[in-house]
């Protein structure tokens, strides 16, 4: 694999940061892709810039790995979408037993345009920090969604695509130590301080584990998940 390109999902958030981290240690080139979706905390956004000039910066074995960044408008899926992710509106949960933050959609559609990026810059794999372990609920995050996705893209394109997702099966807590892992205390450095999770967009207070309003879900899992990881001395491996 190590001679292959990846293309990786890279919100700016903590996981799309691991897992930019782990293909940069997989593969020989690895470009990032991005989506303005009419997302409520669009300040991630703001945030991925910052964190590629960092990995250049901060991380040599990583530079010149670090390839193409595109942003892709895809505005319209928030137009249509009824979610606390985009709209002003609580965050709950709905009578369907799923959250009011599930975006219908989203996933598929960043694959489907991944996929088709990948197509034309030749890279074989796709990654993106979807989880079961600690989703949401979120049903286009699960093992089942992203295998039915690659078979679609590779049937649809003709390609033999793999979609990567590192933190499948792992929690928040090993999402931290996999960041240790991939680039020691810097790498947990840079995600503290240039990472955005919050749902609400929040970048003014600073916890020990980063910024965030620390009360949306998003904030829960990385706060416990952090905390869960400075008590804890396990750790995972890297495949």
């Amino acid at each position: 694999m190590r001679d292959q390109k990846a293309l990786v999902l890279f919100s700016g958030g903590q996981d799309s940061t691991t897992c930019l981290a782990w293909a940069l240690e997989q593969y020989i080139q690895v470009e990032t892709i991005g989506f303005d979706y009419g997302q409520r905390h669009s300040v991630e956004l703001e945030c991925r810039p910052r964190i590629l000039d960092r990995i250049k910066d901060d991380f040599p074995n990583w530079r010149d790995k670090l390839g193409q960044d595109q942003m892709i408008d895809i505005s319209v899926l928030g137009e249509i979408s009824e979610t606390a992710l985009t709209r002003d509106t609580a965050i709950q949960m709905e009578e369907n037993g799923l959250p009011s933050t599930f975006v219908p959609g989203r996933n598929l559609i960043f694959l489907t345009m991944a996929g088709a990026v990948a197509y034309r810059r030749a890279a074989k794999h796709i990654v993106g920090g979807m989880c079961e372990t600690d989703f949401s609920g979120y049903p286009d995050c699960r093992d089942d969604a992203l295998k039915a996705m690659q078979l679609a893209l590779n049937i649809g394109m003709d390609g033999r695509f793999v979609i990567d997702s590192p933190l499948m099966w792992i929690n928040k807590s090993q999402t931290w130590q996999l960041a240790e892992q991939l680039g020691g205390s810097e790498l947990v450095s840079l995600i503290l301080e240039d990472t955005h999770s919050c749902y609400f967009g929040d970048r003014t207070n600073r916890h020990e584990w980063g910024y965030g309003c620390a009360a949306c879900p998003a904030c829960d899992l990385r706060k416990s998940g952090y905390q869960e990881y400075r008590n804890s001395s396990t750790s995972i491996a890297i495949n």
